[in-house]
């Protein structure tokens, strides 16, 4: 039986197209003798190659009602459309700005989950995203007093909703890079549910969300990149109804004058692209928006805390891998993941 593997990456209105070639979570889709009763739509939004496949008679029907929300979504939540509602709550001055809902929902849990991370998630990360360069690949080091200057703007608290009105401090920017495409994900697994899809993946640009099983009663296996290779898998994960997203170093970066690399990971404490000895995160689990979101907080936090941190979420499972080539799971994916790399593998009980 043959199988086919699909290279994308994470990131929203960030990664250069080229890369869309060699990065990875891959996905094994499935097998041949199940291709001629699936549908398959492939779609560029949000700056990313898509792919959904979805088995079923209302298959084609739910793939175009998937694209449509996909690109409704992308107008929604863009940050550089001029017509998005991010793009005018991110120049109001300050002033309120009514949002509708998927936005509203968006932020409230925006600010519920940095407040549950301690703030190593924080949407309103965007004005050092900009002045690290990672908004228009004109990358540079800025001053110390530069990004002091920036992080007076990073505080998802002092963010105000009331109602569907919502308010930014003046000079304030937030951007949903860390949750939009975990957030369709959901979305988009909604839509296929309710026209009758029971077996279906959807990768947004390595964002996967696994439906049910494959049609022959298998779990999906989803492959994630070794970050030290992108081009090839760390190891594959078998998943049924969750969602598998990475984060990492590995994805975009760029090489400073002084030779030393720069994620586009912005740590909000310290306003510098993270640096903390992890190489990549993966989060697997029912939401797609919590792993999008966690995937993000657990790797500028660290491998201790985000150790800690799981250890109080036993329905989710992790992947830590770290610049020195160790490879941490929680103990509850040791069946389902099988390592592909030539790396030693530690599993974590994730339980208190």
């Amino acid at each position: 039986m043959t199988c086919i593997a699909v290279f994308s990456q994470k990131g929203f209105l960030e990664m250069p197209l080229i890369l869309l070639l060699c990065i990875v979570p891959l996905l094994l889709w499935g097998c041949d003798n199940y291709r001629s009763k699936s549908q398959s739509r492939d779609i560029f939004a949000m700056d990313t190659y898509m792919n959904i496949k979805a088995y079923g008679e209302n298959a084609d029907i739910a793939l175009n009602s998937a694209e449509e929300e996909i690109y409704r979504l992308e107008k929604l939540l863009s940050v550089t459309d001029e017509n998005s509602q991010v793009y005018m709550l991110n120049s109001a001055s300050g002033e309120a700005v009514a949002v509708e809902d998927d936005v509203k929902k968006l932020l409230e849990f925006a600010i519920e989950t940095g407040e549950n991370t301690q703030g190593n998630l924080d949407i309103t990360i965007y004005p050092l995203l900009k002045l690290w360069g990672f908004t228009t690949d004109e990358n540079k080091i800025p001053t110390q007093e530069e990004i002091n200057k920036k992080l007076e703007l990073v505080d998802y608290s002092k963010i105000e909703i009331n109602g569907n009105n919502v308010t930014l401090p003046n000079e304030y920017e937030v951007d949903f890079g860390a949750l939009a495409k975990g957030f369709t994900s959901d979305k988009i697994a909604e839509i296929l549910k309710e026209n009758d899809v029971n077996s279906a993946i959807i990768n947004l640009g390595g964002n996967v969300c696994a439906i049910g099983n494959k049609p022959d009663g298998s779990m999906w296996s989803v492959a994630v990149a070794n970050p030290f290779s992108p081009n090839e898998t760390l190891g594959t994960v078998s998943v049924c109804d969750k969602s598998v997203v990475t984060s990492g170093n590995y994805q975009r970066y760029f090489t400073g004058e002084n030779g030393e690399k720069y994620c586009h990971i912005i740590n909000p404490f310290t306003g510098c692209p993270v640096d903390n000895g992890l190489a990549s995160v993966t989060v697997i689990g029912e939401s797609g928006l919590m792993c999008d979101a966690l995937s993000t907080a657990l790797f500028v936090m660290g491998k201790e805390k985000a150790v800690e941190f799981m250890a109080d979420r036993p329905h989710m499972s992790y992947i830590l891998v770290e610049q020195s080539g160790n490879v941490t799971i929680s103990e509850n994916i040791s069946e389902d993941f099988r390592l592909t790399a030539d790396l030693p593998l530690e599993a974590v009980e994730n339980e208190n």
